[in-house]
């Protein structure tokens, strides 16, 4: 489980194709303190699991599905990543209950800079739309945002909108992205829970 609070901005160092996966290894500083085999780092969103470090690497395994899903399907040496260690137990959660399950990718359509702050317009596919809520929690690249704006049910093109501040930019990748660029989406866990209850309403209704 993760905040959403990212701890540092990482680098992928090395891409290994395997069978059915891809080995990556990631430098970084703050993620890595105290880091065991084993446990879980979030890589742009992406929980994954350390299975080899060095005092300034992590190596993980991702699963064909998890490329399929994420933007790590690619991932390049020198590419940098937002990176963040598992929530402890009992720590202040700054941001919102995120668990490091991607359930798509969004694009960047806009990126509007003003002096105090940065929009950005994130264009998505109509099976996530419903699952964001205005002022409601989103989560990009494992960054835990609030968003500002998003697009009527009606559009034909669905899209919502954050609003950065200057730390957010520097701190994380999202200072880096470009417009046209993929980024990593995770729906807040509540919404996905209500969504999949209310699919199977429409049945129990037929066979009563």
């Amino acid at each position: 489980m993760f905040t959403g609070l990212i701890e540092e901005r990482g680098t992928i160092t090395a891409i290994e194709k395997l069978p059915d996966a891809v080995r990556l290894t990631v430098e970084g500083n703050k993620a890595l303190q105290g880091a065991q085999q084993g446990d879980s780092i979030a890589v742009s969103g992406v929980c994954l699991t350390v299975v080899e470090q060095t005092p300034t690497t992590f190596t993980a395994d991702v699963m064909e599905q998890t490329l399929e899903m994420s933007t790590l399907r690619d991932a390049r040496v020198g590419l940098n990543v937002n990176l963040e260690r598992a929530a402890e137990l009992g720590s202040r959660l700054g941001g919102h209950i995120v668990q490091g399950h991607v359930d798509g990718t969004a694009t960047i359509l806009s990126i509007t800079p003003s002096e105090d702050w940065t929009v950005i317009r994130f264009g998505l596919s109509r099976e996530l739309a419903p699952l964001l809520v205005d002022k409601g929690s989103i989560t990009v690249d494992g960054v835990s945002l609030t968003i500002s704006t998003i697009s009527d049910p009606t559009e034909a093109s669905q899209w919502f909108e954050v609003s950065l501040i200057p730390e957010t930019l520097a701190v994380t990748t999202l200072g880096l992205r470009k417009v046209g660029e993929a980024v990593n989406l995770e729906t807040d866990i509540i919404a996905r829970q209500v969504a999949r209850m209310l699919a199977f309403l429409p049945q129990q209704n037929a066979g009563a």
